[in-house]
């Protein structure tokens, strides 16, 4: 099997507490009165791991561990500040926050929009409307401005957008960002993971970012464990959920090389 995926030694940091467009009086001012410091936060260190053409892989690990920041650095939204990252054939990311919608627009305008960021035609989109629609429950709401909607519902129109699109694009590589928790309600998780199975059993290599271990014991062929922007842990999913469970109990057992 070829790889899809080749990180070698990737770093990320981001800037904390810096203004870079400051102009020269406010960068002076704001030295003299101490009230500016620059802080690198590390969110990914010398991370690498390969991923082959069909492998579904999970990512775990707690809130700030830099799982959702290793996807984006895959799909090439972060550029990394050390290291190499190789993809290997076509690559969607999705993610269950709100990626790309725009408040300001309705709940239909919002469709031609993602739609078409995704790569559809205004026609594909126009042909796959409906069922787009009827898969979100939002019916009600088609012309709506997006930024009266709940989290919930956000995350139920952009998840519906992808899932039909992806369809239309038929990835090699699919990024997955929490899209099983979208919606909120147990009812629409159920139909997001109906339809995200044809995709996790189909070829598409999959990388999935998930707090739910059920699904990554259940659909996921290999586990990495992120903590503190490193790998503490690969293998098989059963083992590496086990021990991550583990240290949730008893946090002072994480070990970081």
């Amino acid at each position: 099997m070829e790889d899809r995926i080749i990180l070698e030694n990737i770093s990320k940091k981001f800037y904390m507490g810096y203004t870079k467009d400051k102009t020269a009086l406010e960068r002076a001012v704001s030295l003299f009165l101490n009230r500016e410091s620059r802080k690198d936060l590390v969110v990914l260190n010398n991370v690498s791991f390969k991923i082959k053409s069909g492998e579904n892989i999970g990512i775990i690990g707690r809130n700030g561990s830099g799982k959702s920041t290793l996807l984006r650095v895959i799909a090439g939204i972060y550029i990394v500040d050390s290291g190499s990252v190789k993809t290997n054939g076509k690559l969607v990311y999705l993610t269950g926050f709100g990626q790309g919608l725009n408040p300001k627009l309705t709940m239909r305008e919002n469709i031609f929009l993602i739609g078409s960021i995704l790569d559809l035609s205004q026609r594909d989109i126009r042909l796959k409307f409906e069922d787009i629609v009827n898969f979100s429950g939002l019916k009600d709401f088609l012309d709506t401005k997006v930024y009266k909607f709940s989290l919930g519902m956000i995350n139920r129109l952009n998840f519906s957008v992808g899932i039909y699109c992806l369809k239309h694009s038929n990835p090699d590589i699919l990024l997955l960002d929490e899209v099983f928790r979208s919606g909120g309600d147990l009812e629409f998780q159920n139909k997001v993971i109906k339809k995200m199975e044809d995709f996790i059993k189909g070829g598409t290599t999959v990388v999935l970012v998930s707090h739910d271990m059920d699904l990554i014991k259940r659909y996921c062929t290999r586990a990495l464990w992120i903590d503190c922007g490193k790998i503490l842990m690969e293998g098989n999913p059963l083992e590496v959920v086990k021990e991550y469970i583990k240290s949730t109990t008893n946090p002072n057992s994480i070990k970081i090389s």
